[in-house]
């Protein structure tokens, strides 16, 4: 029975296969060349675009941030399956970030910085007047809070100078805090918001706290109209510009924008992770001798009192060996016995 239905297999596989056969290479036909990798009906333009890494939605963005992930083709597809445009939700929330200022007010940036203020082609006589008025703004992080209020009242200030026309010779501008770090490293401006008034190209600087100047619009047009601002001494330590110093804040900016630029390409639960790990070891080297110290002064403390402490007699135990004996009575003398003997 096994015989038969192997004959019986191979008799249709046979006229299935006959299709495959060649009949060969016979004289006169040209020599055949390699055969093609594809079929001849395949079309490579018909192939489905190979899928592609996601990149940055803008230069220098991690690949983990929010848009990045957002804007990736499966999640927007997936998005679009529960009806949510996720494209036009991220373009409108953007949009609402840039309304958070006056856009005639110039972003000064790292890389426009020296185009704008430092080789700004004026002649001499506007070069001796030129007054360019910053702010260093954080409202992008948190649209609320004094930095928000700050950069509302700077707004409007610059408004009210354009409506009157009568500065002429101040420029105003705008310092993103959590997007620049040459600049605030290089000024040694840690917090935000702040007021920086520069002249000279940008050898002359003054700072004020928000909370130190008065921010609201007449009052600051009146500051800079009546040259209020030449009561504050300008930054002439030994590191500000043109000081003998001046290169450390220069390395120390430099050093600053690269751990910015390799910190920004990490995700944000990394660098919470870096931050807290390398502060608990910095900590650690800080107070390690101050906390020696205190090991020391309590040590030392301790052994004063204890030998300053009154020393309490100890009681005598009752029938030790060095109890001191009663004294006994006197025996009687020999003059006694002889007048008693008399009698």
């Amino acid at each position: 029975m096994l015989p038969a239905l192997v004959l019986a297999a191979l008799a249709c596989a046979a006229p299935a296969r006959a299709q495959y056969f060649s009949q060969g290479w016979t004289p006169g036909q040209p020599v055949p060349t390699a055969a093609s990798e594809f079929p001849p009906d395949f079309d490579p333009s018909q192939l489905p675009p190979a899928a592609a890494p996601p990149k940055p939605s803008k230069p220098g963005q991690s690949i983990f941030s929010l848009d990045t992930v957002l804007t990736a083709a499966p999640v927007v597809d997936l998005l679009s399956r529960f009806g949510i445009n996720i494209t036009e939700r991220l373009a409108a929330a953007h949009e609402a970030t840039k309304l958070l200022w006056d856009e005639r007010i110039p972003l000064i940036t790292d890389d426009n910085f020296k185009d704008l203020i430092v080789e700004e082609e004026l002649t001499p006589e506007e070069e001796r007047d030129r007054v360019w008025l910053l702010i260093v703004t954080a409202t992008a992080a948190q649209a609320t809070g004094v930095s928000a209020w700050a950069d509302k009242q700077f707004d409007e200030a610059y408004n009210l100078t354009q409506i009157e026309g009568d500065l002429p010779n101040v420029r105003w501008g705008r310092i993103d805090y959590l997007n620049v770090t040459t600049l605030t490293t290089k000024w040694s401006v840690w917090q935000a918001p702040m007021v920086v008034l520069i002249k000279d190209r940008g050898m002359t600087l003054r700072f004020w706290r928000a909370n130190k100047i008065r921010l609201r619009p007449e009052a600051l047009r009146e500051f800079l109209k009546s040259e209020e601002w030449q009561h504050t001494p300008p930054w002439s330590t030994s590191f500000a510009p043109g000081g003998s110093r001046e290169f450390l804040m220069q390395w120390q900016a430099v050093f600053m924008t690269k751990l910015y630029n390799l910190m920004r390409y990490l995700p944000r639960w990394a660098v919470y992770i870096i931050t807290g790990a390398l502060g608990s070891v910095i900590i650690n080297i800080f107070h390690r001798d101050e906390k020696s110290k205190q090991e020391k002064e309590a040590k030392a403390k301790a052994k004063k009192e204890l030998e300053s402490a009154p020393v309490a007699p100890a009681p005598a135990a009752s029938g030790s060996s060095t109890g001191v004996a009663k004294p006994q009575s006197a025996a009687p003398t020999a003059k006694g016995k002889s007048k008693k003997g008399k009698k």
